[in-house]
């Protein structure tokens, strides 16, 4: 009996703390939209290591992103490629913090971010990319606004 005790609180205990981490790596798991007739905005807090991840979806399927300024498109890792039903367009050569690699041209349907909804939006597929997160880049985060104030950042999306 004590045995299974010990065993149960193993299994609570871990179930505890591997939500716990979740947590820290993804405090935006489910980011609230403040919609009023003019802009939706969201406000992201920064992870425990500084980077800003929020959950989203890519045509209606869900992904992780991780906003990155210095990335020119919204970068997808070529695991997830055929989930998100995009097509491998023309090769080209892209640097990264790694050195130069080959990229493919793809176009992303519909990007959303809380109640943050984009459309046609210029991306690329990275073979070498080992993480399942997307690289939410500049094609997407110019088209909406963002102000960093401490350790959280506010997206707005201005009505038309």
């Amino acid at each position: 009996m004590i045995f299974l005790g010990c065993i149960l609180g193993m299994v609570v205990l871990t179930f505890f703390f591997s939500e716990s981490e979740k947590e820290r790596y993804n405090p935006n798991r489910d980011p609230k939209s403040l919609v009023s007739p003019h802009s939706i905005e969201i406000k992201l807090e920064r992870n425990y290591l500084g980077h800003y991840i929020a959950n989203g979806t890519i045509n209606r399927y869900p992904v992780a992103f991780l906003l990155d300024t210095g990335a020119t498109d919204v970068v997808v890792p070529a695991s997830i490629v055929g989930k998100l039903n995009l097509k491998k367009g023309r090769a080209g050569r892209a640097m990264t913090a790694n050195g130069a690699i080959t990229i493919f041209e793809t176009n992303i349907d519909h990007l959303s971010l809380g109640e943050i909804n984009l459309y046609n939006v210029r991306a690329s597929i990275n073979p070498s990319m080992p993480s399942s997160n997307v690289l939410l880049g500049m094609s997407a985060l110019g088209r909406i606004e963002f102000v960093q104030d401490g350790t959280s950042l506010t997206l707005i999306q201005k009505s038309f």
